[in-house]
């Protein structure tokens, strides 16, 4: 319909220097755990995550205008995501979403940088937040050790900053078209992406 149902900051490069901050302070231990613990902290989310399943169909379908199976199998594939054994590569990892697969998409890249020992910054889409905030607001509520998992609004003001800040790689998940443009400002900063 094109009303404003949430507002959020649009973030920048003092933001994304935060963000990456906790995230480069979280990451050393975060990786010292064994794999498996990393794994209970995504089981624990994941438990959440299913018992709010009608809670985030609900943000999904009023976001993206999701029909209602549409938007529960975004939650089923998130699940999905969380409790994979799939490793990605340790570090600091910065992963922006587009609205497209706004929880699913970064619950699978997430969950593989997770697991294998990274701390992650999520930069939702602008036009459909609400999933990833509600997703990291549970990862609190889970005990998650603060700085592992980050969330920053924006837009590309965001996405320079954390090319900017020291980030080991970036990750899209979500329509090639604004991908190309994601991967042309890492490039840019000298990134892999």
């Amino acid at each position: 319909s094109g009303e404003a149902v949430y507002r959020v900051p649009l973030c920048g490069a003092d933001e994304a220097a935060e963000a990456v901050a906790a995230a480069c302070a979280a990451q050393p231990a975060w990786a010292a755990l064994p794999v498996a613990a990393r794994q209970n902290f995504l089981n624990a989310l994941a438990d959440r995550l299913e018992g709010y399943a009608g809670h985030f169909a609900k943000l999904l379908r009023g976001e993206t205008g999701f029909a209602d199976e549409a938007a529960q199998a975004e939650v089923v594939a998130a699940l999905a995501a969380l409790r994979s054994t799939e490793l990605g590569e340790p570090g600091v990892v910065a992963i922006v979403v587009d609205a497209t697969r706004p929880l699913a998409g970064f619950a699978e890249a997430a969950a593989q940088a997770l697991r294998a020992g990274a701390s992650v910054i999520v930069k939702p889409s602008p036009k459909a937040p609400s999933a990833a905030y509600a997703l990291c607001e549970l990862s609190s509520r889970a005990e998650w050790p603060a700085g592992v998992l980050n969330l920053m609004q924006g837009d590309t003001a965001a996405i320079e900053g954390l090319c900017a800040a020291a980030i080991d790689r970036l990750v899209y998940a979500g329509d090639a078209t604004l991908g190309a443009q994601v991967g042309a400002i890492a490039a840019a900063a000298g990134k892999p992406c």
